[in-house]
This record gives C-alpha cells, structure tokens and sequence, in this order.
C-alpha cells in the first residue's frame, strides 16, 4: 500500500520505501565506517527521529532493521518490538490524517495502547508518534516562522493548520522535551519533510519551507541527519540564499546523491529541477561525495569540494564540472577559479526580467499605426506606440535576440536529454518584447546576431546555462559561465569542442544532457 499512496496535498510527499531504504544504507555504511564495522542496526541504545512523518516509511523500515538486528540481544521477538517502539523510534505527525496513518504503519494500530498495537508498554494513545494541532504565529499577514499566507490559512478549527510544530518555535530542544516529555537526543534524524507552503501548491511562485526543517534538525545536534528535498537550493530558489551558503560552507555534508528527474523518485510528482538526499555526518568533516544518478543509469560518483572557487553555487554534474573548468581556463587563464572577468560574462548582455517594463499578459494593438513598434508576445505579437516605451528605449533600434523567460519542458516534469532554453530568435530594430522574453544585446547588425543566435543554439553553451539553472525559470543569471565569444562568425559545437579542449567522453555526456537546437530556431519546445 505504501509504494502507492497518493500524496494528501501539495506539500506532502510520500517516500516509496525501496528510497527510504537508500537512505538508512547510506546512514549505516557511515556508521559502520566510523565504529568498527559494526551494525547500527544492533546497538539498542540508538535513538531514531523522523520529524515530519507521513505515512510512516521511515520508522517502520527502521524497526524492520532492528528487529533483525537487535534479535541476538533481545531473543524475544515481543519484548524486542517493544524496545525498539517505545524506546529508539520517534515520530512527529505533520497532520492529523497522517500521524494516525504513521501510527497505524508502525504499531498496526492508530492508537498506540490499542488491543492491536505491537507496542505494549504505551500509556497513551500516541505512543512516540506525536501530533497536537499547532497553530502559526500572524505577523501582519505572514506566519513569523514560516512565512504562510494569513489569508489562505487563518481558515478556522475544521480545517488544517499546515502549521508545522518542528518549524514553529524558537527554541526546538525545549519542544522536542515537551513533546515526548523528557530532554532527547536523538543519534540520527531522517525523512522528506514538506517542501512549500501548502497554499501555494507546487507552482513557481511558491515559497519553500524544507530548508527551515534542515536547519532545525541540524539544532538538535544529532550524529547523522538525512533528508530528502528539492535540488533547486544548489543554484537558486525564493530565500536559499543564506541557506545555499550555510549547506556549501559545511564540511560535515558528506554525500549528496542528486536525482536529475524527480520523477525517478516520486513518480507522478512534478517538481522541476529534480530531488536530492543528503548525509550530514556531525564527528567527520570533510570532502563530499556527490552521485548524479539519470535516467536508470549506474550514477556518475566524485569526491570534491562542495564550493568551488569563484562560485557561488553548487555545480551539479560530476562531468559538468571538468567541462566548465577547461572553458573558464581558456577565457581567464585561471585553473583554480569559476569566475569569468566581468568584461566577458555574456549575462552583461542579457536583461533583467521584464525588459521594456511590459508584464506577461500585454496584448497591445491587433494592428500596427504609424509610429508603433513591434511586441513579441505570449502567444504571438502586437504593437505599441515608440513613445510609451520608457524601460530599455536604448535597444528598441537595435539588433537584439529574444529567449524565452520560461523554459521549454513538459509540465513540472524534467526530461533529458532536453533543450534547457526555449529557442531563441533576432529581434529586428523596431521591436521588443513582453515579460515572456528576455532581451540580449545589443548587436550592431543582423550578422552579429546570428552569430550570438548560433552559439546559443550549440549544445556546449546550453550545458553551461543549465549548470546555473535551479528550476525552469531562465533568468539573466543563469547565463553566469556562459563566456562571450567573436560575433563575427557562425558557432558550432564543434568549433567549441575544438577550442575549449573538450574529450570525446565529455562529448558524450553533453549530447546525453542536452537535445539538439537547429540553428534557424526550427524545432519543437521540449
């Protein structure tokens, strides 16, 4: 039944347990590393935290664990479960519906001191899966802690609060005492806490919230901590920026295994930019290890650094990483840094969101009068009098290319290999655009634009884009590694390859990555 739940809402996102499983591997190989080679699964004194359960998946494949492995130290099989549910696992429901749904996977009863429940030494009726409705703290019209909409969720006692208990306190060891009503310290802490604000749902607009379980979990100080989320926080995402910093800067990351497609994971899930879990090891800094796992394939591993030189983000592909370093090499005679010269950065040329102050829904004229300019639009194009343009004037009469703000892709969903950018066109002098594009330029004629058109159809540049693209949002700092090339020729992937040094394997990978772009703009968005 678990393999195929349905998800209750937007932010609550089931894990298949063969992933959970993946998961408590990672936690027990760096056990064993650490101790001896000994089990983690035969230590009774271990204690287990999923602080934002679901369906349970988490607790009970680790009582599965211990059950087989605690059987030499405890041999009755009663008396084992009981340890084990009273004394090592722990749970905090993130909603009514789902704390009785974990408990009723973990004891084989909703109500832990039932007749049917296989603990047996509970008093009360939650047992270690502990749930009371928590409500958010309005400041203005924003919850203090996480930042939910007071209009979309200040809705009355009959419904969910999506008031998260982890994430809604100041000080998480004195809650957790309370919760379970002693001071707890947990060895390890793991699970799939939920992504966004439940108002929102998974649109682009929406705010995350999973790195606020992060940072509380990490506040309990446990040994390991793992946790399943979004992959966006590596180069982007609404308020990561202290959290992407915090994460990258921290030595007891030890693993990261980065799913290229969500839906390799979460099937039927759409989450643009993939999922990835993480190992945080609390006594062993060091180097990561990194797995980028496409497409069923055996994933490509590499133990580096989390932040590069003359980065900001983190670089996600394995492969990606050598590429990007031989070009920055070659554009700034530096070995040991990501970071291009300013003077040859080709996001200097590209615009900021809405660049002629014309939103997403401009239709404009149907019909072009005397003095009126052409708008690329969605959906087409229409015209608008020169003189009620005022942002970005200084390109109207300018060779320019246009590219589409939002990606090309299916859904939420990521498919590869794919194209990362929607196929780019010249924009004549006399036009502009609406928010639906981004302007690059200026050019100063139609043979300088084609040559920018053609570079940006190669594959090489695209994988560039795409190391700098969270989600399917492409902005202007998206095109950070992309270098500025001799705009007075026509670019193919093979001149770049012959100039930038690139191997026949690296080939290889990009092709995988990245689908072809016929140079005229031919071709479908997807």
């Amino acid at each position: 039944m678990l393999t195929c739940i349905a998800n209750l809402s937007n932010d609550e996102v089931f894990t298949p347990p063969e992933f959970a499983n993946k998961m408590l591997d990672a936690i027990a190989v760096a056990w064993s590393a650490a101790h001896g080679g000994s089990s983690i699964w035969e230590d009774p004194s271990i204690r287990f935290l999923d602080p934002f359960t679901k369906s349970g998946v988490f607790l009970r494949e680790i009582t599965s664990r211990l059950t087989m492995g605690l059987a030499a130290k405890i041999p009755n099989l009663e008396k084992r479960v009981d340890h084990i549910l009273t004394k090592q696992v722990f749970g905090i429901g993130i909603t009514q519906l789902t704390s009785l749904l974990a408990r009723r996977s973990v004891y084989c009863s909703k109500h832990a001191n039932g007749k049917h429940s296989i603990a047996k030494s509970f008093e009360n009726d939650q047992g270690n899966i502990w749930f009371e409705r928590t409500e958010h703290t309005w400041e203005g019209e924003r919850c203090r802690y996480c930042g939910a909409s007071k209009k979309a969720l200040d809705r009355g006692e009959e419904m969910e609060t999506h008031a998260y208990a982890f994430i809604h306190t100041d000080d998480i060891k004195t809650r957790v005492a309370e919760m379970f009503g002693e001071d707890m310290q947990f060895d390890v802490i793991i699970g799939n806490p939920p992504y966004q604000l439940s108002d929102d749902g998974f649109g682009t607009s929406a705010a995350p919230i999973y790195q606020h379980f992060v940072e509380q979990a990490k506040a309990l100080e446990p040994r390991y901590l793992s946790m399943v989320i979004p992959a966006r926080w590596f180069s982007g995402g609404k308020g990561l920026d202290k959290f992407r910093e915090s994460m990258l800067s921290d030595d007891r990351l030890r693993s990261i295994d980065d799913y290229l497609s969500a839906s390799d994971v979460f099937p039927g899930v759409g989450l643009k930019g993939g999922i990835c879990f993480f190992l945080w090891d609390r006594e062993n800094p060091g180097l990561c290890r990194v797995a980028t796992h496409f497409n069923g394939e055996a994933p490509s591993v590499a133990t580096r650094k989390l932040l590069e030189e003359g980065a900001d983000i983190f670089i996600r592909f394995n492969e990606g990483l050598s590429i990007l370093k031989k070009v920055i090499a070659v554009e700034s005679g530096k070995s040991n840094s990501l970071l291009l010269p300013d003077d040859n950065r080709f996001d200097q040329i590209v615009s900021s969101r809405k660049p002629f102050g014309l939103n997403t829904t401009f239709k404009g004229k149907s019909t072009k009068g005397k003095n009126d300019i052409v708008v690329y639009r969605n959906g087409g194009k229409g015209y608008i009098g020169k003189s009620e343009i005022s942002t970005g004037a200084g390109l109207v009469d300018k060779w320019k290319l246009f590219a589409g703000y939002a990606a090309p892709g299916t859904g939420n969903k990521d498919t590869y290999p794919h194209r990362i950018i929607s196929t780019p066109f010249i924009g004549e002098p006399g036009s502009i655009s609406s928010e639906t594009y981004l302007c690059i330029g200026p050019f100063d004629s139609k043979k300088e634009a084609e040559s920018a058109l053609s570079y940006l159809c190669c594959r090489l540049t695209r994988l560039l884009i795409l190391m700098h693209k969270p989600s399917q949002h492409t902005t202007r700092k998206v095109y950070t590694f992309v270098p500025i090339q001799d705009w007075t020729r026509v670019w193919t992937d093979e001149d770049l390859y012959r100039k930038y040094g690139i191997t026949d394997d690296e080939i290889a990978f990009i092709e995988k990555v990245v689908r072809p772009m016929d140079f005229n703009g031919a071709g479908n968005d997807d």
